[in-house]
């Protein structure tokens, strides 16, 4: 996979002032208020910044938590996991391995079969449908 990586001048010309804010800056949309959290279309969900896929709509539940949340991503090598220690909370954060864009969190109370929860805000994504 190749590596994307641009300035941030150069990601402010192509993100909005929210996109940039959340993937560049690891920021958070207010929860129930992203227009993926109850999205029902089948298709596959990219990232916002360089359009790598990243989920699988049947991979996508109702996790109650205000967030788009998936069981799993498309490839276990599209995503990147780091600590998390903002906020006085331990977490695991979760990156587009191509270009580092913030995507939110992973937490181990999600559904069979992988027990995970990818909580990710909408606006580090785009959707095609199938």
């Amino acid at each position: 996979m190749d590596r994307l990586l641009k300035s941030d001048d150069e990601w402010k010309k192509i993100l909005t002032p929210e996109e940039f804010q959340v993937t560049r800056k690891k920021g958070t949309e207010r929860a129930f208020s992203g227009k993926y959290n109850n999205h029902k279309l089948e298709g596959t969900y990219y990232c916002k910044c360089c359009s790598s896929e990243l989920f699988m709509s049947n991979h996508k539940f109702d996790s109650g938590s205000g967030w788009p949340s998936f069981y799993k991503p498309i490839e276990e090598t599209s995503i990147s996991e780091h600590q998390d220690l903002s906020y006085g909370m331990r977490r695991v954060e979760i990156t587009c391995r191509r270009c580092d864009a913030h995507l939110g969190h992973v937490f181990t109370d999600g559904p069979a079969p992988t027990g995970l929860r990818y909580c990710v805000n909408s606006v580090s994504l785009s959707f095609k449908e199938r």
